[in-house]
């Protein structure tokens, strides 16, 4: 075999988001990009804020001794010292410096994280559904996935999560607000999953981390607000990435904030740095860090996305779809008409409208919208909604 079979089992494990990526570009080919309402890939199409375009240019013309070099590997002092000030406000716990690492966005920061804490077959456990990388980020770091089921609503399962715990148990990795439902779980839930990590924790004799992936933090729609990790819970890691909220995905920019009153506080986060040079990212982008270290709470305008999210709930209610309308992201996860996903979304192709099958994110039966396109893009997708939903319910 030319590859190790982790990597092969992983290829065909992650077919369904791939194939899905290449039937579009092969359908715009076909028949013209313009003709193809491609709903498959969260890339947001919003221009970075105008402060962020600023700040730029002026740090790209501004004269700073040795302005691309090298750094420590957590990232430029200033730029940990501004992020742990807007992050003590946002979790309302001070934050210093020491609990800041700067990352190649969220993905490469959880690696970072689960390289860290895991020891070969230790457990990371996770809700469905769920963000499909992080069974390969997991099985990177020589761990093993354990799904728990959410609620109907989409929210955590305090009791779910609980049955999944054991000694073999080094985290627990939620998504808030949540790819691909749009889930923003409640300030209560959070509580009552620390309460219940604190006694598990005690009753495995091991800290379990609850680890929070959350780079669509500020998009959040109709007031709701992301609670707080660290003021519930004192052995949390939170990831996040300026990709959504700043809309700059390509320039991989993102931190991991470490609660300062969390277990082996210093060999963890000395653990993170270290890993952070040994996996190959040696540090974050600098110009990006230098950028948001003056832009600390600067995000894109989420009311421009709610928009599209209403335009497309209001339509696919109007048809007879059945979803939970998102609270956050920009992400809708409906229930597939006919109640089979994978061949819901061949129907839709055939109207040259695509999304992705629920199956690839661990749950059969729904789909995945992604509205971080045109409205124009939107509006012509519901004739080929409409078909779909009539052919499979006839």
């Amino acid at each position: 075999m030319a590859i190790a079979k982790n990597i092969k089992d992983s290829m065909e494990n992650s077919s369904f988001i791939r194939k899905m990526f290449e039937l579009g570009a092969q359908l715009k080919k076909q028949h013209g990009e313009q003709n193809v309402c491609d709903f498959t890939l969260g890339n947001p199409d919003l221009e970075p804020p105008a402060k962020f375009q600023e700040t730029l240019k002026d740090i790209v013309s501004e004269k700073i001794p040795l302005k691309h070099g090298y750094m420590a590997n957590a990232g430029f002092p200033e730029t940990r010292r501004s992020v742990a000030a807007y992050v003590s406000k946002e979790q309302g716990v001070p934050t210093a410096e020491k609990s800041i690492i700067m990352t190649c966005g969220a993905g490469g920061g959880l690696n970072v994280v689960l390289k860290t804490i895991l020891n070969p077959g230790d457990t990371i456990v996770v809700n469905v559904p769920y963000f499909v990388e992080y069974n390969f980020y997991i099985r990177n770091h020589g761990g093993e996935m354990v799904l728990a089921a959410t609620r109907d609503d989409f929210d955590l399962d305090i009791d779910a999560i609980e049955k999944a715990i054991d000694k073999r148990t080094a985290g627990v990795l939620i998504n808030s607000p949540n790819n691909p439902t749009g889930k923003v779980y409640p300030e209560q839930t959070i509580r009552d999953l620390g309460r219940m990590l604190q006694r598990k924790s005690a009753e495995t004799g091991r800290a379990i981390y609850l680890i929070s992936d959350e780079p669509y933090r500020k998009i959040v729609y109709d007031g709701l607000v992301v609670p707080p990790l660290f003021a519930n819970y004192a052995n949390s890691i939170v990831v996040n990435s300026y990709s959504k909220d700043l809309s700059i995905p390509g320039e991989r920019l993102g931190y991991i904030a470490v609660h300062p009153a969390a277990g082996d506080f210093d060999n963890l986060v000395d653990g993170m740095i270290l890993c952070n040079r040994i996996l190959g990212f040696v540090n974050a982008p600098a110009l990006m860090q230098r950028v948001v270290a003056k832009i600390q709470g600067v995000s894109v305008d989420a009311e421009l996305y709610r928009r599209r999210r209403d335009l497309l709930c209001s339509n696919l209610a109007r048809l007879g779809y059945d979803f939970t309308p998102p609270g956050g992201t920009f992400y809708l996860f409906p229930r597939a008409p006919g109640g089979n996903d994978v061949e819901f979304v061949k129907v839709l192709q055939e109207k040259l409208v695509l999304v992705v099958p629920g199956t690839g994110f661990g749950a059969p039966g729904y789909f995945r919208i992604v509205f971080c396109v045109s409205e124009e893009t939107i509006k012509r997708s519901f004739a080929g909604f409409e078909y779909a939903i009539k052919k499979l319910k006839s």
